[in-house]
């Protein structure tokens, strides 16, 4: 299996990132892990509070973002204290304090050289097989009982995740499909196309909704719906970000982007901010509201960011760079905190996800690779704990699902592959 299939497709995004992207010169102006803690939303409400007192902060920061990696001390213990949270809630009140103290040490003795990472063995499940070219993107059902791809042949296929059978086969873009998201209720799946069009398809049915979504001016990239399932998010080699609301079909907002495609966008897990990516090196947060950019973010090497995800907590965005770097950045803080490498991505755009592992204590980010492989690493200590070996070709999008041990992935070799570790 060679390349032909993605680049004959009119679309660079197929998924390959146009070589313009490569040379463009920074640009200054203005992308469940597991349980939710007690004091996460609280957290979340003041974000955009935050972001608006300080935009200007993280345009002066330094950009050495190894050398001031930040603490990792305060690393972990938002991370590892924050998938543990809720698996706390039913103790006793009497205990709490020993058990917050307990919990504090458990966290900072996880930073040491001698810290004790449990390492995830992934093995292969099923294949699925049926699309005609390569496959651009792989989706869970927010329930976890489907799994949706999308292929540079047009169409969208869902598949039953335990058996791996094919449930629908969805038709009616008239291009290959680059991007697809799942509402949050899991009955209504929206596809992103080479024909600069945007569908909402009746996942029971097989149908498409009779109006599609149309606007943007060329081929769509990326998708999110919000949390309520009531707006879309997409962005688009038009070099713009447009905010839907799905009931009326209409743009509610376009926001002036970036200077380059839009390769990524995704709503936080309340809904109050929305970040975006592009060929620019640019990394932007949005207040959905009010439509401003409150933040963007940029990396000294100003490599093309092609891919964006908010960490489940809210507290950070990782990022995906034609540098073979997987960056996660905290951005309320402006300062890429780590940087996981031992992946290729130097031509493609590349998804990920993150999940969790260690009985849900830990957490890592996954990563699809040009190479064929997938890249899982722990987010505190950057380890690479497995390489999955298994797809033909450039390993373009892949998920998760939180709690049950499975991945999905899907590449040029035009299959679809999921994971199974074990983890109940």
């Amino acid at each position: 299996m060679d390349e032909s299939d993605f680049e004959s497709s009119p679309s660079p995004k197929r998924r390959r990132i146009s070589e313009s992207a490569r040379t463009t010169s920074r640009y200054s102006s203005p992308d469940e892990l597991a349980a939710i803690s007690d004091h996460e939303p609280r957290y979340l409400r003041r974000t955009s509070s935050i972001l608006r007192e300080h935009p200007e902060e993280s345009r002066r920061r330094s950009y050495h973002d190894e050398a001031s990696e930040g603490s990792s001390d305060e690393l972990s213990h938002s991370v590892h204290e924050f998938y543990r949270g809720s698996r706390k809630r039913g103790r006793r009140a009497s205990s709490a304090t020993s058990s917050r103290d307990q919990s504090v040490m458990t966290a900072r003795s996880r930073l040491s050289p001698e810290r004790d990472v449990s390492y995830v063995k992934y093995e292969q499940k099923l294949v699925l097989k049926g699309h005609r070219r390569g496959v651009a993107a792989v989706k869970f059902s927010p329930g976890g009982r489907c799994i949706a791809s999308c292929s540079a042949d047009a169409t969208i296929r869902i598949w039953d995740t335990v058996t791996g059978k094919q449930l629908q086969i969805l038709e009616g873009h008239l291009a290959g499909v680059s991007t697809i998201a799942w509402s949050p209720d899991s009955k209504t799946l929206a596809s992103g196309s080479d024909d600069k069009s945007i569908r909402l398809w009746d996942v029971t049915t097989g149908k498409a909704y009779p109006t599609p979504l149309l606007g943007h001016h060329n081929y769509i990239y990326s998708l999110a719906f919000s949390p309520k399932g009531n707006m879309l998010v997409s962005g688009s080699y038009d070099e713009a970000v447009f905010l839907w609301d799905v009931r009326t079909a209409r743009v509610m907002r376009s926001l002036p982007a970036h200077s380059d495609p839009v390769g990524g966008v995704d709503f936080i897990r309340d809904g109050t901010l929305i970040v975006s990516c592009a060929g620019d090196g640019l990394i932007r947060i949005w207040d959905t509201a009010t439509g401003q950019c409150l933040r963007t973010l940029v990396h000294e090497d100003n490599a093309p960011v092609t891919s964006v995800r908010f960490s489940p907590n809210g507290k950070y965005v990782l990022a995906w760079t034609l540098d073979s770097c997987v960056r996660l950045w905290d951005y309320l803080k402006g300062r890429c905190v780590k940087t996981y490498q031992g992946h290729k991505n130097e031509k493609y755009s590349i998804g990920g996800a993150f999940g969790v592992y260690g009985g849900g204590t830990q957490a890592f980010a996954a990563s699809g690779s040009e190479d064929g492989g997938i890249a899982i690493w722990d987010v505190v200590n950057k380890e690479l704990l497995q390489r999955i070996e298994g797809h033909e070709g450039v390993v373009l999008g892949l998920d998760t699902l939180s709690g049950k041990g499975l991945l999905v992935s899907g590449g040029l070799d035009r299959t679809v592959r999921v994971w199974d570790c074990g983890q109940e």
